[in-house]
């Protein structure tokens, strides 16, 4: 009798916001009478491509789309009800989980769920506390938690987007080490109410798997990063100019590799970087097939490369 193999997934959608305009976020790169002209023709080709992309992550090895998918960039629930209703979603049996956060952007982090073999019990967002060298608040996105039973195993699944390298790496890296110190902290909150609890941290943490915050994530907290090896001189999840990286990451709680009968255990790790997802020509080939670069409109599909791990059941 064949195992149950599930695919748990993460990717970052590149600005997945709606046409309207929201006052209370800055917004205002992605409307239709912006200099990006964000139109509505353009917002459903990027909606429809999206929901390609996700409908077949992990489809080879488990003939399904995936269980859980971890989202980062989404503006907002019409963002996701129109995801979910796009031509490759709207016939699965996805639902999913979503809080507005204080980012200045109004971008967000998400949970979508294949309501077939995922329930949710509970779910919660924690701030992250960052600050800028003048002493005010940098408002980033919040850390999502979703406890729940993944073919009837409680998991508990942590969705991130940690601040970016966007004024240099080194500087802003306090930024991250605040935001791990802050999944940490969740992470033991998880264990001292569950001593034995799985726990799934997935996101775009903006670093590596051997960067600092990364490394002080996993040795806090006995996690291991399958990602790890994923990384290479060409190959990642993201590239600026010519350099990779593998922002993009799913890390797990040890006892993911414990072969208890009925539980869930890790098989492998993988980059979703099919030919479709990347850029066919240019010095840019083989790079993610974006949306925009800078203001100049592409009709890709995102500037990052979906990661996913394979479950199966016991």
């Amino acid at each position: 009798m064949t195992k149950p193999l599930f695919a748990v997934a993460f990717y970052n959608l590149e600005n997945l916001f709606d046409t309207y305009d929201d006052d209370l976020t800055n917004d205002n790169d992605f409307l239709p009478n912006s200099v990006k002209r964000w139109t509505p023709k353009r917002y459903h080709n990027k909606i429809r491509k999206l929901g390609f992309a996700i409908s077949n992550i992990g489809k080879v090895e488990t003939n399904e789309s995936p269980a859980l998918i971890g989202l980062a960039e989404v503006e907002n629930n019409l963002v996701l009800d129109d995801l979910l209703n796009s031509e490759h979603l709207v016939d699965k049996t996805y639902d999913y989980v979503h809080f507005d956060s204080p980012d200045e952007r109004g971008i967000d982090v998400a949970l979508l769920y294949d309501t077939t073999v995922f329930e949710v019990e509970v779910s919660e967002v924690f701030p992250v506390h960052i600050y800028d060298e003048d002493g005010s608040i940098d408002y980033t996105r919040d850390i999502l938690l979703v406890k729940g039973f993944l073919h009837n195993e409680m998991v508990y699944v942590m969705v991130n987007h940690w601040p970016s390298r966007h004024d240099g790496e080194l500087e802003t890296e306090p930024k991250r080490i605040a935001a791990a110190e802050q999944a940490s902290e969740i992470i033991q909150t998880i264990k001292n109410e569950n001593a034995e609890a799985k726990i799934l941290i997935m996101g775009d943490f903006n670093d590596d798997p051997y960067s600092n915050s990364i490394k002080r994530l996993m040795n806090s907290n006995d996690l291991y990063n399958p990602m790890a090896t994923l990384l290479s001189d060409d190959s990642g999840t993201t590239r600026h100019f010519d350099e990779w990286n593998l922002f993009d990451q799913i890390l797990f709680s040890t006892n993911f590799f414990e072969t208890t009968p009925n539980r869930l255990s890790f098989i492998s790790a993988a980059l979703f970087d099919e030919d479709f997802l990347k850029q066919y020509r240019g010095p840019f080939k083989g790079a993610p097939f974006r949306t925009y670069v800078g203001k100049k409109y592409k009709g890709g599909y995102s500037d990052h490369f979906p990661v996913y791990i394979l479950l199966e059941q016991n």
